[in-house]
């Protein structure tokens, strides 16, 4: 059974050490490091036999999730960039050890070739999609305005975090049977935007409009939709694209970023046959800021 614990002390607190990495970040240079789950997540067969997409599976909230979805029984297809391989060992690791395949690709979602060829590699390796969970993203911090923001950035957060999902979500539903779930990643952003991420924070509001529109329109082939929409959480996205770290995430009620641990059941939950009766719903996860 898993200890009860007051959630504010349960992990670390800011004040953190002052750290920053080039993007898009990694997680063993990270002080403290992130929890994904390795030393607590317990399955219980939710996810048995199905076949996991995931995006950005190489660390932070992927990492978790495919940990989580291995432990639960299922096999994980999961990209990566080419800068992020060691990452990637790391999380095929996990899902090994946790008896299921990890297929680990190279994959920048930015582009719908790529998008295609990932598709193409998880079907013809299990045979259909059960599970996508778009969850790769870019953000930079650009504190200095929005005549700061160049076109080359504000389409590359455009591409990375609405055309992969757009494109990843046409491709894989021809390959999704009855009960199949998409699940993305939204955030707190989405409706409590920061002046200095006026760009990821667009995405984010859109994201959740697309998640609740397309759940709309495939619900009559059986499919959910779904997103989780974090709070602060310790990844390697924050000492790699924001200024100062140290009191990351104090500003959450609960004083403190999230672990990756702590979203994976979120996705879990949203994946399973649990959660059947629940589709074009927002989870928010914010460590008690209030959101619609």
């Amino acid at each position: 059974m898993t200890e009860q614990r007051n959630p504010v002390d349960q992990h670390p607190t800011p004040d953190f050490p002052s750290q920053d990495q080039p993007h898009p970040g990694w997680t063993g240079p990270m002080d403290p490091p992130p929890d994904h789950g390795e030393d607590s997540y317990r399955g219980s067969g939710r996810l048995t036999d199905r076949t996991a997409v995931i995006t950005g599976g190489d660390s932070g909230i992927g990492r978790a999730v495919a940990l989580a979805f291995a432990r639960e029984g299922a096999d994980v297809v999961f990209t990566y960039l080419e800068s992020e391989k060691d990452d990637a060992a790391e999380t095929a690791r996990w899902v090994e050890e946790a008896g299921r395949r990890a297929v680990p690709v190279a994959c920048d979602v930015r582009e719908e070739e790529n998008c295609r060829a990932l598709i193409d590699r998880a079907v013809s390796e299990f045979g259909r999609i059960d599970i996508l969970v778009n969850n790769a993203a870019y953000q930079m911090s650009q504190p200095d305005g929005i005549e700061a923001i160049s076109t080359e950035q504000f389409d590359r957060v455009l591409r990375t975090n609405l055309y992969g999902m757009f494109w990843l979500c046409k491709m894989a539903l021809p390959h999704m049977r009855e009960g199949g779930s998409i699940i993305n990643s939204a955030s707190v952003q989405a409706y409590k935007p920061s002046p200095h991420l006026l760009d990821y924070a667009t995405t984010k509001g859109a994201i959740v409009t697309f998640t609740q529109g397309l759940a709309q329109m495939v619900i009559d082939r059986g499919i959910r939709v779904n997103a989780v929409a974090p709070g602060p959480v310790w990844t390697p996205l924050i000492p790699a694209t924001l200024p100062d770290t140290t009191e990351f995430g104090k500003q959450a009620p609960i004083g403190r970023p999230a672990q990756p641990s702590e979203m994976a059941p979120a996705y879990v939950f949203l994946a399973s046959q649990e959660a059947s009766y629940i589709t074009a719903e927002i989870v928010n996860a914010t460590g008690g800021t209030p959101l619609p």
